[in-house]
């Protein structure tokens, strides 16, 4: 099977869809109103809420959503084989991720950019709200630490690859001060300067790693488990435009254009999949996901097929920005088919390994060792770790094999083989470029629904802008999903992320079906999000069940089975409260 093809069919299909699926969303059942004034213009404060350009919304919006989900879980699944990840990706990508992230943001829009659980609170009832408000307060720490375990393992040790995603930090603030004191509107010069700032830190990481400098940005996976809920709680307490919003925006062009490039790449070298199209493991057993492949595929593809932490952040960051309804389509829909591209091109770079080569970086030595009677050994993976200047095997996690699938296939290209490195890195950087702005916009939205919370108690929390609230609610939550990061590992965080999120989507789809019931009065509409309502509801709680009976209660992890078990009474209770609104509704 050649990758071209697999490049085409996504392209093909992720095209119409927006074109016709989404237009009939945001027009026939939704009914956007171009005319009507969004919260960040009638709520305007040059903080939170900011009328913005569509593309740098839709920028801010991609890249909050497209974290870790689109990279490393199509590329974890491929143990599935390829066709497994490449259906759901695009299937579940446009009947379920494309409907949930735009009737969310349209939601979070018309009530004035609020979070999912006052939504809940205002379309369902006030237990659902509160359910909701546990349930994404939960979700969104895991998320948090979910994420961020990949960027520990993937920069841990490599003064380069942390040099290079550190520069992006001032290069970010910097665009920010541009675009908003020194040149407002001129959006296209500060792309350009922002896009050589970045590729600038990539270019001078070799002689930062080969100099004295080296020892600042030589950090071991502690200590990298400390700095980055520091880096969340700082980048929730700054301005949205000073670091989040021009970040997101800068990274946006990184991530799209990459993925641009790798499509191109495959286009040209139009490398062979060395993957089964379904391996021995589809019936579970795997060595890096021990179920079967329902409904294990769909919760640890996640975010590039549907997630529920984009909820959180289309009805967080992302409401208030929107300038017109009429971007809806564009940021909502659009953004994520763009991020199922992204998932598609990940399960790509995965699958042109061959297969040893791809479980041995995946697994520990001890598991892979034991693949061998199956078949699985090294066949390139010695030469690939020469050539990238690092032993990549037995790093865990999805990212390092995305990172050497990439850099396989770029160097693949005539006169390139000779920089494999520097595509190892840039691959490296990009990876983490769409963990950390997730976490940029992920803390932040934690931090609005601990406000939120904490406003029932004491009123000035719920003010977005109270400096005392901003840095308390900050703290708390960059600590909580910190103390999750620090005690962890990718095998304890990962797969109750998958379950979580997924649970997360599916009361967000549950909320959306109520709110199209009780404005649109129509079920044939309203079953647009009922339908992968009840398909992600028996999915992830079959998962949730059997992760909890095979994995965790067995192994005594006392915490993961309290928390699995709390989330899905959670969803259940929205489910059957949600349940009983729609028989009301006439």
């Amino acid at each position: 099977m050649n990758a071209i093809y697999l490049v085409l069919i996504a392209a093909l299909v992720l095209t119409l869809a927006y074109r016709y699926y989404g237009y009939f969303l945001v027009t026939k059942v939704l009914v956007i109103d171009p005319q009507k004034t969004t919260p960040a213009h009638r709520l305007n404060d040059g903080r939170d809420y900011l009328p913005t350009n569509k593309w740098v919304v839709f920028g801010h919006h991609f890249a909050a959503i497209a974290g870790a989900g689109p990279l490393v879980g199509p590329v974890l699944a491929a143990q599935f084989g390829y066709v497994p990840g490449m259906l759901w990706l695009l299937i579940g990508a446009v009947l379920a991720g494309a409907v949930h992230d735009t009737v969310i943001l349209f939601a979070s829009v018309r009530h004035n950019g609020r979070s999912l659980a006052e939504i809940a609170k205002d379309e369902v009832s006030k237990v659902t709200g509160v359910a909701t408000n546990f349930a994404v307060l939960l979700i969104v720490l895991l998320a948090m630490a979910g994420l961020a375990i990949v960027v520990v393992h993937a920069l841990h040790d490599n003064p380069w690859g942390t040099f290079t995603v550190a520069s992006t930090i001032p290069s970010a603030m910097l665009i920010g001060i541009y675009m908003h004191m020194l040149r407002p509107g001129h959006i296209r010069e500060a792309s350009i300067m922002g896009v050589i700032l970045v590729l600038l830190g990539v270019i001078a990481g070799p002689y930062v790693k080969a100099s004295a400098l080296a020892n600042w940005f030589l950090y071991d996976e502690k200590q990298f488990k400390i700095l980055l809920p520091t880096y969340g709680f700082l980048a929730a307490v700054l301005p949205v435009w000073l670091l989040l919003a021009p970040r997101d925006y800068l990274s946006s062009y990184m991530k799209i254009g990459t993925i641009a490039a790798l499509a191109l790449g495959i286009i040209i070298v139009r490398p062979e999949i060395h993957a089964e199209p379904f391996t021995q493991f589809i019936n579970g057993g795997g060595p890096i996901i021990p179920g079967p492949v329902w409904p294990f595929l769909m919760i640890t593809i996640a975010c590039g097929a549907i997630s529920g932490f984009h909820a959180l952040i289309g009805s967080g960051t992302t409401p208030k920005l929107i300038d017109n309804e009429r971007d809806i389509q564009l940021v909502g829909f659009g953004a994520m088919l763009t991020e199922s591209f992204v998932g598609v091109m990940a399960l790509i770079a995965a699958t042109v390994l061959f297969p040893g080569d791809y479980f041995a970086i995946n697994t520990p030595k001890a598991v892979f060792d034991q693949l061998a009677p199956l078949g699985y050994t090294m066949q390139k993976l010695p030469e690939l770790s020469a050539l990238v200047g690092e032993n990549v095997a037995h790093r865990p996690g999805g990212a390092v094999s995305l990172a050497v699938g990439m850099a396989y296939i770029f160097s693949s290209i005539p006169g390139l083989k000779a920089l494999m490195a520097y595509w190892y890195q840039f691959a490296i950087m990009f990876e983490a470029l769409f963990i950390l702005t997730t976490i940029d916009a992920g803390t932040r939205v934690a931090r609005y629904i601990v406000q939120d919370t904490l406003g029932r108690v004491y009123e000035p929390f719920r003010k977005v802008n109270w400096w005392p609230g901003v840095l308390i609610t900050s703290f708390l939550v960059s600590f909580g999903w910190g103390y999750l990061l620090y005690g962890g590992s990718v095998s304890t965080i990962w797969p109750i992320f998958g379950v979580s999120n997924q649970l997360l989507a599916t009361l967000a789809l549950a909320i959306g079906t109520t709110i199209i019931l009780k404005h649109r009065k129509r079920w044939d509409y309203a079953m647009i999000t009922l339908v992968p309502t009840m398909l992600l509801f028996v999915t992830t709680v079959t998962a949730g069940v059997q992760s909890v009976i095979t994995n965790y209660w067995p192994k005594g992890m006392i915490l993961n089975t309290v928390l699995m078990v709390l989330m899905i009474i959670a969803v259940i209770v929205i489910i059957v409260d949600s349940a009983y609104r729609w028989t009301k509704i006439k």
